[in-house]
């Protein structure tokens, strides 16, 4: 009797800083209430490129090989027992994080905020969940969504991202008529932007230190109107700081003739001058977002804070935010966006993927803002 061939598949798996492999790994059958997806597109997110250069994610070292990626879609191939509401051949989005469905915030729908939750490419958890920078993988059906038909798979992966500012939004009760300033125009910041304006806000303006990016979120309608921040040598004393910071932001406040501050001010970079600048942005009784990773303890002006009551919010992931955020792609509310996607390649091509994320220009000069890694094969659509 001839052996039976086991199916195989490539992975790209992270084994230390840039320490990348292009692996064979076995193809495992789905378990119970799991499907497996054939991934056709995985979007390259800031936290992939902190455990690529660093083998780290802030607090959460590589402790063993890990498959990167989590901003994804694709293809369902198979369903494993008790596995409902999907089909063999159903494009899907992945929602990557695997709560535990037991706990009072998994209870209270807040399950981003799960103790028990594992999210595929983190390190947080050991053993560590793979992602989804591999051919194949297996995962709860339930958080598999399927994509409208008029949503490519490219634009899918950026339901994840999109989904973080959708969160952010209902914390913030953001709404129709409302100004908002945007820190940073990377693709967080420039997702903020596009939901600002889906929203139908009065104003939407943002703030970077790069002047190619701002040029970027004007040409394409993502801001009304841009400024670019100076970049000035470290201030010497927590004085020099705020002081800086607060002299900076009126500055920009006077170029867009918004003396007042912003009513909702996004914080999308985690810098610690722009966090500080953010409390001055803000109008009084306005609310500031945090939504960049960055800096991990800050001096803040609590007191321009707290006698103008302005609120400071902080946001982590997202929950039960994929159905609108597909809904969203799929809906013309949000033009441009696919523009956000600046380059494509294929899975064995990842390192260099990483490195242009890490320069943030290609070898012509145009930015990187959001890389997309193509599953092979390519499913159709």
């Amino acid at each position: 009797m001839s052996p039976v061939a086991i199916p195989t598949q490539l992975a790209v798996v992270c084994h230390g800083p840039r320490d990348l492999h292009v692996e064979e790994r076995v193809v495992w059958p789905p378990l119970n209430n799991q499907a497996t997806v054939a991934i056709a597109s995985t979007g390259l997110c800031g936290s992939d490129l902190h455990y690529y250069l660093h083998g780290r994610n802030g607090d959460f070292a590589i402790q063993e090989p890990l498959v990167l990626g989590h901003e994804a879609a694709g293809v369902v191939t198979a369903l494993g027992p008790q596995a409902t509401g999907l089909r063999v051949g159903q494009r899907v989005a992945i929602e990557c994080g695997i709560m535990c469905g037991e706990c009072s915030y998994c209870d209270e729908g807040r399950y981003n905020l799960c103790k028990g939750m594992r999210f595929c490419s983190s390190a947080k958890t050991f053993p560590h969940l793979d992602g989804t920078l591999q051919d194949r993988m297996n995962h709860p059906a339930h958080l598999l969504h399927p994509l409208p038909d008029n949503v490519s798979f490219d634009q899918a992966a950026l339901a994840e991202p999109l989904s973080v500012l959708i969160h952010a939004s209902r914390r913030a009760q953001l709404k129709a008529g409302q100004t908002v300033l945007v820190f940073g125009v990377g693709a967080i910041g420039l997702l903020a932007c596009a939901l600002a304006r889906s929203l139908k806000c009065a104003r939407v303006v943002a703030l970077d230190i790069n002047n190619q990016r701002l040029e970027f979120a004007l040409r394409n309608g993502f801001a009304d109107a841009v400024y670019c921040l100076p970049t000035t040598d470290k201030a010497k004393t927590t004085e020099d700081l705020l002081r800086r910071s607060k002299e900076n932001i009126a500055q920009a406040l006077q170029t867009f003739k918004e003396p007042d501050g912003f009513d909702v001010v996004f914080e999308c970079t985690g810098a610690e001058p722009c966090i500080q600048m953010s409390v001055h942005a803000a109008i009084a009784g306005g609310k500031v977002m945090l939504v960049g990773m960055g800096s991990r303890n800050i001096v803040l002006p609590v007191s321009a804070a707290q006698t103008r009551e302005v609120d400071i919010l902080g946001s982590f992931r997202y929950a039960n935010t994929y159905p609108t955020a597909l809904k969203l792609l799929g809906s013309n509310t949000l033009p441009n966006i696919e523009k956000l996607i600046t380059h494509r390649f294929s899975l064995k091509e990842t390192k260099a993927a990483f490195e242009l994320l890490a320069r943030g220009h290609d070898d012509e000069g145009r930015i990187a803002l959001k890389v997309m890694v193509e599953g092979s094969p390519m499913p159709s659509r």
